[in-house]
């Protein structure tokens, strides 16, 4: 569970400075179910976003197409609730535990982002059936 500490601005600081963020100030972000352990979907933080996530408790990304801060679902209501932060051994790539509100993470209404799978017979992608 996100812990604040009694000094932000060390915490703050220190969170940021390992982050190894990209030309555009970016990190990738990959959504995982705290649960299930399925991976839900993939997209890009900045620095407020990172720290509003922090504030919020909740994920916050950055859009790239709409140039702002988006708090994941403040349309649908499908928020995520993050459980963890996690960092990969470059500091390239956050990887947010979550609790997904109403079990959907996807614009399509899928469980995750992640709902197709390439079928080599058929020479085509296949929706991923939930049996």
């Amino acid at each position: 569970m996100i812990n604040k500490q009694s000094n932000p601005k060390t915490q703050d600081k220190a969170l940021l400075e390992a982050v190894a963020w990209n030309e555009q100030g970016l990190v990738p972000v990959i959504a995982q179910e705290v649960d299930s352990g399925d991976v839900l979907m993939m997209a890009w933080m900045n620095r407020d976003a990172l720290m509003e996530t922090l504030r919020l408790g909740e994920a916050v990304y950055w859009t790239r197409s709409r140039q702002k801060l988006w708090h994941k679902g403040e349309e649908s209501g499908h928020t995520q609730k993050v459980k963890e932060i996690r960092l990969d051994c470059d500091g390239d790539t956050i990887l947010l535990i979550v609790e997904q509100k109403d079990g959907i993470a996807c614009h399509t209404g899928e469980h995750s982002c992640f709902f197709q799978k390439w079928d080599s017979s058929k020479l085509d992608w296949q929706k991923i059936s939930k049996d």
